[in-house]
């Protein structure tokens, strides 16, 4: 018999690790949802899409999602019927303004300032030390990398992509000194998904420009989404947005600073550098969590 995600047996480690399985057999059911979230599919069409029966489906995406099908669904009917009334958004942009409070509570994060000195920045990384490894998160295998003041680095891979999700996380900071540790890893990720509201410190690593356009992302409250064009006015440059948009295309730290809440102006879901099945996820959970926190 299966274990369920809440039974009090599982450690946060198994959790993450079942949670990190569903995921990816849900990825393709996520990606399949986005395209067609004004069609309100059922059950059924949905199990149909990914090749389970419904039966089959609920069980799995409730077990990732901590709640049915139909909850999601209804909860991203309620953001989306919220915000069109309140903003006058576009159906699509209504169903996908909400924001995450959880899998634990992201906006008590305590940012630091940027981690490099100028001399540092320039010779990209040279004299840091950085911790990194590989350990399981709600959205797949999670790339952690830390250093001594903080967690600077958050990216996910598909299954057999761990090496080129290092390599792609390497590129931003190619001359420090890199050393494998997931232990910590895990242990981070035990503290970001948690669901325990364990503060997790961050530090911003970047030109000046990106850091300034990373932390007006953070200024996107959970339950809301922003348009590129908010952020960059935001950043102190109104009319940067497509500066703004490259800023935040390349965000190293996922989720935590909530780049996939920004949003296209007439609503769309656009790129997202860990694919855009992956920002329907995290955006499908936020609503699923705005919508837990209404209905109570």
């Amino acid at each position: 018999m299966m274990t369920e995600l809440t039974s009090p047996t599982l450690t946060p480690a198994e959790r993450l690790a079942a949670q990190s399985a569903d995921y990816h057999r849900m990825a393709q059911a996520l990606d399949w949802l986005a395209a067609r979230w004004r069609q309100r599919p059922s059950l059924d069409e949905a199990a149909a899409a990914v090749g389970l029966s419904p039966f089959h489906f609920q069980r799995i995406f409730t077990r990732w999602a901590g709640v049915s099908p139909k909850t999601f669904t209804a909860a991203l009917t309620h953001a989306e019927a919220r915000a069109a009334m309140e903003d006058g958004e576009s159906v699509l942009g209504a169903a996908l303004d909400s924001g995450l409070s959880g899998p634990s509570r992201l906006h008590d994060l305590f940012i630091a300032q940027e981690a490099l000195t100028p001399g540092q920045a320039r010779r990209r990384g040279e004299g840091v030390d950085l911790s990194w490894g590989f350990a399981p998160t709600p959205f797949g295998n999670g790339l952690f990398v830390e250093t001594a003041l903080g967690l600077c680095g958050l990216a996910f891979a598909e299954p057999g992509e761990d090496e080129a999700a290092f390599e792609d996380m390497r590129r931003r900071w190619p001359a420090a000194q890199w050393s494998r540790d997931d232990a910590r890893a895990l242990a981070t990720a035990a503290k970001v998904f948690g669901g325990e509201g364990v503060e997790v410190p961050i530090v911003l690593m970047g030109p000046p420009f990106q850091i300034q356009v990373w932390k007006a992302l953070l200024r996107i409250p959970a339950g809301r989404t922003a348009t590129y064009g908010q952020v960059a006015q935001w950043a102190g440059s109104p009319g940067a947005f497509r500066a703004a948009g490259a800023a935040i295309g390349a965000n190293p730290i996922s989720l935590l600073i909530p780049c996939h809440r920004a949003i296209a102006k007439d609503g769309r879901l656009t790129g997202y550098h860990w694919g855009l099945a992956r920002k329907a996820a995290m955006l499908g959970t936020e609503a699923v969590a705005a919508y837990g926190r209404r209905a109570a």
